[in-house]
């Protein structure tokens, strides 16, 4: 299961929800939460055909907006100003779970009434609760740096909700603030006032649960992604050419060197020759160039994340043009993956202007669905659903499939076929 708790609240809206489309792309969430993505309604389903979810709900003040798949079931259980919670449903197991979206006003007096509301439904909750969103108030003084003394009031009122609720925070990885303003220096402000928080009967119904907080790229608060961590078996790809290689100014010079031979043969026997050189250099060379942009996404972010905490110890400007400088190579990256995608589904008619429809997202889910096996059944008639027994039993299947325990030695069959060439013309052929 992945999630995404984020405010998008930013100078740049747009540059944030391009953001969002990547990281949805990219992880296929099942429920994303955003605060403050857009003011009005009548953008809903725009960015619902943006997002490339079928289900998108908002709450009263359009604040807060809930992006559900379409394996989901959604039920809505509160709808107010500072919260949203719903009852997901996963359509397959029957499985379901609360989950409640949170934008807290930024005033003590008015969070009171947010409090309530989340006691409320800790009295008769039964079903996992998974509570995350931007609450306004810190745990402790830890949890900020620069501005105004913490009011430790407003820290007591959160922790006794929290307490009394029975939620738990489900920790992170990453920086502990969530919050940066932008400034630097003197005026240098963080804080953590985005957290996921979730009930015992949650935490036990989705093992290895994580919480991380990602790069404050688009937005002046950091997207909280919550996933649970699953092996996967390394999977061997085959050579796939890729568009965005011939942008590189050493890509031609790179095919040109290797597009040579020093032998003489029949032509085709050349061009295989040169195909095969070319396709060989084109992998070591792509390697070299670009890595493997997944990869390279992901440890550009931790590299992000790194200069982030350098900045937040020592908020001077050197640091801060440091870490603008990967945040542009994050940013580079971020645009070859758009690339990758574009070719991977051959969508020719895929703007720029529109780069996430409801029919690119069924393209993507929709093969992903088809190659995905959950279990098979074996010769025996039993269902195996664990992936290493479900490959050694392809295995075992395709090798019994090809191999004979005994060599047959009769072939009467061949007199009942027909003679069509004579032994003459026989010996024309072989010759």
């Amino acid at each position: 299961m992945n999630a995404l708790f984020w405010n998008v609240r930013s100078v740049n809206t747009m540059k944030a929800f391009e953001r969002l489309v990547i990281m949805q792309r990219q992880h296929h969430f099942q429920f994303i939460g955003i605060m403050e993505l857009m003011q009005r309604a009548t953008k809903l389903e725009w960015y619902r055909r943006k997002i490339g979810m079928l289900q998108v709900y908002a709450n009263v003040s359009n604040k807060i907006w809930v992006f559900v798949d379409e394996d989901h079931g959604v039920d809505i259980i509160i709808n107010m100003d500072q919260q949203m919670t719903l009852k997901i449903t996963n359509m397959d197991s029957g499985r379901s779970l609360i989950v409640t979206f949170v934008y807290a006003k930024c005033d003590s007096t008015e969070r009171i009434e947010l409090w309530d509301s989340l006691y409320a439904l800790a009295r008769d909750m039964d079903l996992p609760w998974l509570v995350g969103g931007d609450f306004n108030v810190i745990w402790d003084e830890e949890e900020k740096f620069g501005g105004r003394p913490v009011h430790m009031n407003e820290v007591f009122d959160f922790r006794h909700c929290v307490n009394t609720c029975n939620l738990f925070d489900l920790g992170f990885k990453g920086s502990i603030y969530t919050l940066w303003n932008g400034q630097g220096e003197d005026d240098c402000i963080f804080k953590r006032l985005d957290r996921i928080l979730a009930n015992a009967e949650f935490q036990q119904m989705f093992a290895g649960l994580e919480v991380i907080h990602l790069s404050k790229i688009s937005s002046d608060h950091c997207p909280m992604m919550l996933s649970v961590q699953a092996s996967t078996v390394p999977i061997k790809r085959s050579f796939k050419f890729l568009n965005f290689w011939t942008k590189n100014p050493t890509f031609k010079n790179t095919v040109a060197e290797n597009w040579t031979t020093d032998f003489h043969a029949n032509p085709f026997t050349l061009f295989n020759h040169k195909l095969k050189k070319v396709k060989k250099s084109l992998s070591i060379w792509s390697k070299a160039t670009f890595g493997n942009i997944f990869e390279k996404i992901a440890s550009l972010e931790e590299v992000v994340l790194v200069h982030e905490a350098q900045f937040e110890l020592n908020p001077s400007f050197q640091n801060r043009e440091r870490l603008m400088k990967v945040q542009a190579e994050f940013i580079k990256y971020l645009t070859l993956e758009e690339e990758f995608w574009k070719q991977k589904f051959g969508l020719s008619w895929f703007k720029d202007g529109d780069r996430s429809t409801k029919f690119f997202h069924a393209q993507v889910m929709g093969r992903r669905k088809r190659l995905e096996l959950k279990r098979i059944q074996n010769s025996e008639g039993n269902w195996i659903e664990d992936s290493v027994a479900m490959a050694e039993e392809a295995v075992k299947y395709f090798t019994d499939q090809f191999h004979e325990d005994k060599v047959p030695d009769a072939f009467d069959i061949l007199d009942h076929v027909p003679h069509m060439v004579n032994n003459e013309q026989n010996d024309m052929l072989l010759r």
